[in-house]
């Protein structure tokens, strides 16, 4: 039996780490592509590693783009997204949680039910919004859509229905209105789903393509995403120039999920309600 349970043991490893090489072979692969000359990037067969490592594609980007600018644009359109679309999507979670208010169930079904329906329906009426408010080729644009989210609200309710009623009960008996129990007992106890949710939401306003491509076409107000797809033009794309601006936009990412892996992790799992 013991025999049995090992040989399961290590099978199970090799198809975990099997598994992870399939994950992380095209980040690999996209470092070594931007490292290569457009000649050895298309290629057939495939060179899997340059014969001299063109570092230079780094510095054409900046070059060639506004590529800071493109990193401006993306930080202030995704920080906002993060802070106020968790916020909002807080309030509303408890509101679903812990109060009680006509149609409340109803509602919260028409809301799920946002998350049924394909986000390429919303992008026209999106579209004539901003337009009448004559926001178009502006960095508001690029973040309005984006300030409040069905699945955050889902995940916060969750969250927030896990902490005992009882801490509440007690706070109200001793005078505590509604939103100081938010703020001071609710909040505090859900750092782990708000970071979860913040992440969620970091990742949706840092990732986001089709909307910066439809709203802005100003280079001085494009995001990262929408920058680096300029340049698949009409005579083929320059893959390593494109993949060096890839990199480069995936190290906040990464630098934030190590950070806050641990948080990420207990928010998807949802116990919090310590």
């Amino acid at each position: 039996m013991k025999k049995t349970r090992n040989v399961n043991r290590i099978f199970v490893h090799l198809l975990l780490i099997l598994g992870s090489v399939m994950m992380v072979f095209p980040f690999i692969w996209m470092i070594i592509t931007s490292l290569k000359t457009k000649t050895e990037a298309i290629k057939i067969p495939p060179a899997f590693f340059p014969e001299v490592p063109q570092w230079e594609n780094y510095k054409r980007i900046f070059e060639i783009f506004p590529f800071g600018n493109f990193y401006l644009n993306t930080f202030v359109t995704t920080l906002m997204i993060v802070v106020v679309q968790t916020f909002l999507c807080a309030l509303a979670a408890y509101a679903f949680a812990r109060l009680h208010f006509p149609f409340r169930n109803a509602l919260f079904i028409l809301l799920l039910s946002i998350l049924m329906v394909p986000g390429q329906i919303f992008l026209i009426p999106q579209y004539l919004l901003i337009q009448k408010l004559g926001l178009i080729n502006t960095i508001p644009a690029l973040f309005l859509p984006g300030l409040f989210s069905a699945f955050g609200t889902f995940l916060l309710r969750q969250f927030f229905m896990t902490i005992p009623k009882e801490v509440e009960e007690a706070a109200i008996i001793d005078g505590c209105s509604r939103i100081r129990i938010f703020f001071t007992i609710i909040l505090p106890l859900s750092k782990s789903a708000l970071i979860s949710q913040g992440i969620f939401a970091l990742l949706y306003g840092w990732n986001s393509l089709l909307w910066p491509l439809i709203i802005n076409t100003s280079t001085d107000k494009m995001t990262l995403t929408s920058g680096l797809a300029t340049l698949n033009g009409q005579y083929g794309a320059d893959y390593p120039l494109m993949m060096a601006g890839s990199f480069l936009a995936c190290i906040p990412l990464i630098i934030v999920f190590l950070i806050f892996q641990k948080q990420f992790i207990e928010g998807i799992a949802l116990s919090g309600g310590k």
